[in-house]
C-alpha cells in the first residue's frame, strides 16, 4: 500500500476468506462473523489470476487516459452503459457540494437487441470503444465480467450455507442463473477530500443490491461506517490487500435475511493521489422474488419486509436515492 497520509486513522480489521481452502466450516464461520459484524470482508484464492487483474486495470487506465471529448463519445445509454464524467454523480446529495470526483464506466449484461430480454429495464447492449481505439479492450472487460460472476457465485454458496441454506440456494435460474450484473470502472482524480465541507471521492451510502465484488490498485481510499447512527459516526479505512477482492453485501441482502445480515455504510476519501478501482455489482434476476428467507424467520423474529420483485424493487430503490445507477466505490 502506498504511503497516502492515512497515518494513526481508524483501519478496519477484516475478515479474509481463502475461497480456495478445503475446510469449508471454517471459512463459513468466518464469513458468517463478518456478515453480522459489517458486511465487509476480503476474499482471496478466488481464481482469477494476478496477471490478468493486472491487465485489466491497465486496459481500464487506458480508457481513462483518453482524452475528454473521446470518452464524451462513449457517454453513458439510456440502458445506463458507458462513461460517466466527473460530478455528474451526487452518492450523498445531503452533505456534498459538488459530486463525486471520480469518473467511470458502466459494463452490463451484453444481451443482443433482438434478444426477447433485451426490453427489461437492466439488460440491454452495451457501449464500446472502437477497437480501433482501444484493441482487445471489449474482450478483455468481457472476460472479466464473466469470470468475476463466478467469483461472486462462489461467494454466494458460502453466504447460503452461513445462512443454513442450501449450498446451491443461490445458482437458482431464478436468483443467480440470469443474473443482473455490472462492472464500473472507476477513476478517482488526484483531488484531496474534505469532509466537513462536503468533498469526497465518492459520498457515503450503501449498495442496495445482492453482493459487490471490489478489486482495487494500492492507494487507500474506501472506508466504512459500521454504525450509521452513532453521532459523530466513526469512520474506518479498508486498506487495499493485493490479489484481494473487497466483498461487501447490499441492502437486498439485509432484506432478504431479515436484517441479520448487514449492509453497511461507506465512501470514499481522496487523499491526493489518483486512484483506480473495479466495483462489480451483482443482483437476481428480474422477476426473482425477494422474501424473507425461511431460516431468517420465526415467531419472535418475523419477516420485516413484505415481498417484492428483484425489478421493482430495483427501480423502486433507483426513484428514492434519485441514483442512476448502484453504489460506486
Amino acid at each position: 500500500m502506498k504511503n497516502d497520509g492515512i497515518g494513526s486513522a481508524n483501519i478496519s480489521a477484516l475478515h479474509c476468506i481463502d475461497l480456495s481452502s478445503p475446510d469449508i466450516h471454517t471459512s463459513v464461520s468466518l464469513l458468517k462473523q463478518a456478515c453480522l459484524d459489517s458486511g465487509f470482508f476480503y476474499v482471496v484464492n478466488h481464481g482469477i489470476s494476478q496477471e490478468f487483474m493486472d491487465e485489466v486495470f491497465a486496459q481500464s487506465k487506458k480508457l481513462f487516459d483518453l482524452p475528454l471529448e473521446e470518452k464524451m463519445k462513449l457517454l453513458r445509454n439510456e440502458k445506463h452503459r458507458g462513461y460517466t464524467p466527473s460530478l455528474d454523480e451526487h452518492l450523498d446529495p445531503d452533505n456534498q457540494i459538488n459530486g463525486d470526483y471520480k469518473e467511470g464506466y458502466y459494463i452490463g449484461v451484453e444481451i443482443p437487441e433482438d434478444d426477447p430480454e433485451a426490453h427489461r429495464p437492466f439488460y440491454g447492449s452495451n457501449v464500446w470503444p472502437t477497437a480501433g481505439t482501444l484493441p482487445g479492450w471489449k474482450e478483455t472487460m468481457e472476460n472479466y465480467h464473466h469470470e468475476a460472476l463466478e467469483v461472486t457465485k462462489a461467494v454466494s454458496r458460502l453466504i447460503a450455507l452461513a445462512l443454513d441454506l442450501d449450498v446451491d440456494f443461490f445458482d437458482r435460474p431464478e436468483f443467480l442463473g440470469r443474473p443482473i450484473a455490472t462492472l464500473r470502472l472507476l477513476h478517482y482524480e488526484e483531488k484531496l477530500s474534505d469532509p466537513s465541507n462536503g468533498i469526497f471521492g465518492a459520498g457515503a451510502h450503501s449498495d442496495y443490491g445482492l453482493i459487490t465484488l471490489l478489486a482495487t490498485d494500492d492507494v487507500c481510499g474506501l472506508q466504512i461506517c459500521k454504525d450509521k447512527d452513532t453521532k459523530p459516526q466513526i469512520w474506518e479505512y479498508v486498506p487495499p490487500l493485493r490479489g484481494a477482492f473487497v466483498v461487501n453485501l447490499g441492502d437486498m441482502l439485509e432484506r432478504w435475511s431479515n436484517g441479520i445480515f448487514r449492509s453497511t455504510l461507506h465512501r470514499v476519501l481522496g487523499n491526493g493521489q489518483e486512484r483506480f478501482s473495479i466495483a462489480y455489482f451483482v443482483e437476481p434476476s428480474h422477476d426473482c422474488l425477494v422474501e424473507c428467507l425461511p431460516t431468517c424467520q420465526s415467531k419472535v423474529n418475523p419477516p420485516r419486509y413484505p415481498p417484492i420483485k428483484c425489478e421493482a424493487y430495483l427501480l423502486q430503490r433507483y426513484k428514492d436515492t434519485h441514483a442512476d445507477r448502484n453504489s460506486y466505490k
